[in-house]
């Protein structure tokens, strides 16, 4: 029997991706050397989105999900600008944000298979809106681990994956973000 996953994305939580353009997808950040854009995940339980690149800018919002993954779609000193899937951005700290690789589930009760095949036993059922920690991806599956269970989903089903396919990125480059 499958157990579902759940979590609760509350009112007022911004997710958003933009896609990006070939030109943009081999940019490098000016502070950190990484490529711009990228995907990396909120760090903390609470994490302030502030209006610009330092304290005493107004905060727009809050992340209160711990994994959430975001792209980093701007650098300036200690801040990087973010863009969550919804395509909704704002400046962070560094220090609120992980290089660890996670995904939402992006369509309801994504089977969580035991290998990477259609036909594979079914370990659980992730709802949509989960945040899993990403493992290995192979052809067009992706091992995933949330709620304590370990397996593979097809990566149609993963928001997080791929720049090149977000429309949240490629709003945000067009935007000049």
């Amino acid at each position: 029997m499958a157990i579902a996953l759940a979590v609760l994305l509350g009112a007022g939580t911004p997710a958003t991706l933009l896609p990006v353009s070939a030109a943009s997808a081999e940019e490098v950040g000016p502070v950190t050397k990484l490529p711009i854009p990228r995907f990396v995940s909120i760090k903390t339980s609470q994490t302030n989105v502030r209006r610009g690149p330092s304290t005493t800018h107004r905060i727009d919002w809050v992340f209160r999900h711990q994994g959430m993954p975001v792209i980093v779609t701007g650098e300036y000193g200690h801040w990087r600008r973010i863009v969550d899937r919804d395509g909704i951005g704002g400046w962070v700290h560094y220090a609120l944000l992980s290089g660890l690789r996670t995904v939402i589930v992006d369509e309801d009760e994504v089977p969580i298979r035991a290998k990477p095949d259609p036909d594979a036993k079914i370990r659980a059922r992730a709802e949509k809106g989960v945040i899993a920690k990403l493992g290995e991806c192979e052809a067009d599956w992706c091992e995933i681990r949330a709620g304590g269970y370990r397996g593979w989903v097809e990566a149609q089903s993963l928001w997080g994956l791929r720049l090149e396919d977000d429309a949240a990125v490629a709003a945000a480059t067009a935007a000049g973000g």
